[in-house]
């Protein structure tokens, strides 16, 4: 899928055709469009890198381009792990700015949905904090979305007996751990892209670089915070697990040695050999009480020790 937006007058606008000025996003492209992109200026390594899942942040800056790739974070419901990350490659080229991702998601849409008003496609540099800030953002708006689901989880763990609450703590384990070490490569690359000074033109660019930097070292904090909660929470709801099933072993155990009780005098009673009283009209009540009382007894031992 390749977009061209321009913006005019009206706002955002979509365009059929490359102009000066424009944004030209592209998601999960085809041969047709990478050999477009190509023959716009856009260099096959650049494409391959935004493409790469495993890519990580970097910047490549020359005479005619200056080229950054980031990773930005998305949610994938259907996958085993439903929070992960991305790269998004960035590339400034002459009075253009192409973005190139593999995955197409919300992420595009709320930036051409009108959420920055004063986000313009001609001010490439400016755009490209826009991103940077989105990203951001984002990364906080789904770290917030797991710690609601951990705490779903949390809840449904405290009565558990089954291993199927902890594999779903380890996916969103596994998320965090995804997502701090794509913020982490992120903040080194923005650190980059600072010292170079290439937002340093006008001080609004400088001022939003400032704000980007903050929001992603609170995204670091607040992911670093929950992978530690997330871990000391796992280990804690094994050793539950796990006295949850001694509980429903010990009841069980107290149920069959109740049940017991009348068996064995039932048996006993049962044998092919004189015993006492069985000429007693009252003989059958009488072994009936017996069992009756003694699991009585079996049972208020058992309560009073909190087996059941």
């Amino acid at each position: 899928m390749l977009d061209i937006y321009k913006t005019t007058e009206n706002g955002l606008e979509q365009l059929e055709t490359i102009a000066n000025g424009t944004w030209v996003n592209v998601v999960n492209p085809t041969t047709d469009e990478i050999e477009k992109l190509v023959n716009w200026g856009m260099e096959m390594d650049f494409v391959n890198y935004s493409l790469d899942q495993d890519e990580m942040p970097r910047m490549e800056r020359d005479e005619d381009y200056t080229f950054i790739l980031i990773r930005i974070p998305i949610y994938q419901p259907e996958s085993d792990i439903p929070y992960t990350t991305m790269p998004l490659g960035i590339m400034i080229l002459g009075s253009k700015i192409i973005t190139v991702c593999r995955y197409d998601s919300d992420f595009f849409r709320s930036l051409t949905n009108g959420k920055y008003k004063q986000m313009k496609t001609g001010k490439r540099y400016r755009m490209t904090l826009y991103i940077f800030l989105e990203t951001a953002v984002r990364y906080l708006n789904l770290l917030r979305a797991i710690n609601r689901a951990t705490e779903a989880v949390e809840d449904r763990l405290q009565k558990s007996t089954q291993n199927r609450e902890l594999l779903e703590l380890l996916k969103y384990q596994k998320s965090l751990t995804y997502f701090a070490t794509a913020l982490r490569s992120n903040e080194v690359m923005m650190e980059r892209v600072q010292k170079t000074q290439l937002f340093n033109y006008y001080e609004e660019d400088q001022d939003l670089l400032e704000d980007v930097l903050t929001e992603n070292q609170q995204a670091i904090q607040m992911t670093s915070i929950n992978a530690e909660i997330l871990s000391s929470m796992m280990d804690a709801f094994a050793s539950i697990i796990s006295n949850n099933l001694n509980v429903v072993m010990k009841a069980l155990a107290a149920i069959t040695i109740v049940l017991n009780v009348p068996t064995i005098v039932a048996s006993f009673y049962g044998m092919n050999v004189s015993l006492p009283g069985e000429a007693h009209p009252m003989a059958f009540l009488t072994v009936i009480g017996i069992s009756l009382a003694l699991t009585s007894v079996a049972i208020y031992v058992f309560y009073k020790r909190n087996w059941f």
